[in-house]
């Protein structure tokens, strides 16, 4: 079945929806196509307090608002999409998938990314449940209590010296002897008096009943395994966008992540990035809502301009 649209948002996440309310308010004909269903990662946030005018409520619960706005201004819906081909360098966009072939003017890249995972017992058991990637989300929740970080690169120690604010203890653990951080963050977390580095070790397990209660370490020297009690795990080692799609169409950074203007515009005109995937300074709910709308608005504007370069 084929269809043609003003905007495709690809991605259906805060980024993705808040494009798509935009998009539809701007009175352009919209849809947004995902491989899973709405909602993207805060969804599976046990509690979003972060959030104006929200104060707390689950991700789910954000999620289910966010859909319902959209759903207010009738944007097309194709989710559980499995996606096989992209066109984005065609003056007219192009979405294949196993069902639909789509087409829009503009499109509007909202795929996210995704935390390099440990890969151990229990992380995917307690995820949301004490296993959390994101420490600006979910530092409130460690309030006088005991939590782990697990890599050494800036982000790990930066997270780990956020975290302070909050939990009474933190476990910075390391599988080298030395960070990669750099210097000037070391010396910062060498004075926090709450933080204890635990160096040459894996966490081989995180172990729990509902929440997270403990972890196993393993010395990668030794190869001794220890118990550690903790309330929580932060696996800081890396994140990877979802932007496997569109390699080799767009202008990428080292990373993958997309390279955008302060406009949202990406290297190919008519397409937009949004959210996780764009190469951003902060990756948060309300910065991925942010990108979303002004992305809508711009995806606007140039199918203004291309109407009056027409018409000329």
């Amino acid at each position: 079945m084929d269809k043609t649209f003003d905007t495709i948002i690809l991605g259906g996440g805060p980024a993705g929806m808040s494009a798509a309310i935009y998009s539809a308010r701007g009175l352009c004909e919209t849809a947004i196509v995902d491989t899973c269903t709405l909602g993207g990662q805060p969804s599976n946030y046990m509690e979003i307090d972060n959030y104006p005018g929200m104060m707390k409520l689950g991700g789910f619960d954000l999620a289910e608002k966010f859909e319902k706005h959209m759903d207010m201004y009738k944007v097309s819906k194709f989710l559980m999409q499995e996606i096989e081909y992209i066109d984005l360098r065609s003056e007219i966009k192009v979405v294949k998938t196993k069902e639909h072939t789509l087409s829009a003017k503009t499109l509007i890249i909202a795929t996210g990314a995704r935390p390099i995972h440990l890969n151990v017992e229990g992380e995917e058991k307690f995820a949301g449940r004490g296993v959390s990637y994101c420490a600006v989300c979910d530092g409130g929740f460690f309030k006088d209590k005991v939590a782990a970080v697990v890599g050494g690169g800036n982000s790990a120690l930066e997270e780990a010296m956020y975290l302070t604010k909050f939990a009474k203890k933190i476990y910075l653990i390391h599988r080298r002897d030395e960070f990669r951080a750099d210097k000037v963050i070391q010396e910062r977390l060498k004075s926090n008096d709450k933080i204890e580095v635990i160096y040459n070790s894996t966490v081989e397990k995180i172990q729990g009943d509902e929440v997270v209660k403990s972890i196993i370490l393993k010395n990668v020297k030794t190869g001794e395994n220890s118990l550690l009690e903790v309330d929580g795990v932060f696996p800081y080692i890396g994140i990877h966008p979802n932007s496997e799609l569109f390699s080799g169409q767009l202008e990428q950074d080292a990373k993958g992540f997309i390279m955008t203007d302060n406009t949202m515009n990406t290297s190919v005109p008519g397409v937009f990035a949004v959210g996780d995937v764009r190469n951003t300074p902060l990756r948060q709910v309300i910065t991925a809502v942010s990108d979303g709308a002004v992305a809508a608005v711009y995806a606007g504007k140039y199918m203004e301009a291309a109407v009056v370069k027409q018409n000329v």
